[in-house]
């Protein structure tokens, strides 16, 4: 993802990491850890501690959210994967210049599967770094997980 934010920072776009724990002192200790060890270049904000925006948009532990300058939501998914971001990026990334070309677009709304690569072990490994709370509301939200 830090490429991704990299390639479109030029044109613009945008990437934050929303970080959500059980204390505050948790949630900055794991904010700097994924700066520093893991290496994320993009903003991090930190969720308050009552979680209200990690609730406000959906609860799930790895969710990507694009808002387009006027707030509005252009794409939202349930699971963050690099390769579903960056074809949403690319696709929103040329609606100035289709329409700068005479198209006249209109909106509608379009629902899809997508595929992610399934690391499990890793992602658990990382997920146990947050604490034994999000791995109770990862294995609610995704029994099966």
């Amino acid at each position: 993802m830090n490429a991704i934010a990299d390639q479109y920072a030029g044109q613009n776009i945008g990437s934050i990491f929303l970080y959500t724990l059980t204390s505050m002192e948790q949630k900055f200790r794991h904010a700097y850890d994924l700066r520093d060890v893991l290496g994320v270049t993009r903003p991090i904000l930190v969720d308050a501690l009552d979680g209200a925006c990690h609730r406000a948009y959906g609860s799930m532990p790895n969710m990507t959210w694009i808002f387009a300058r006027s707030g509005l939501i252009v794409y939202k998914s349930d699971w963050t994967d690099a390769y579903s971001v960056e074809n949403a990026i690319q696709y929103f990334a040329q609606i100035p210049q289709r329409r700068k070309a005479g198209e006249r677009l209109a909106p509608f709304h379009v629902e899809r599967l997508d595929y992610r690569n399934q690391e499990r072990g890793q992602f658990y490994k990382a997920l146990e770094r947050n604490g034994p709370k999000a791995v109770e509301e990862f294995r609610k939200a995704f029994p099966m997980g």
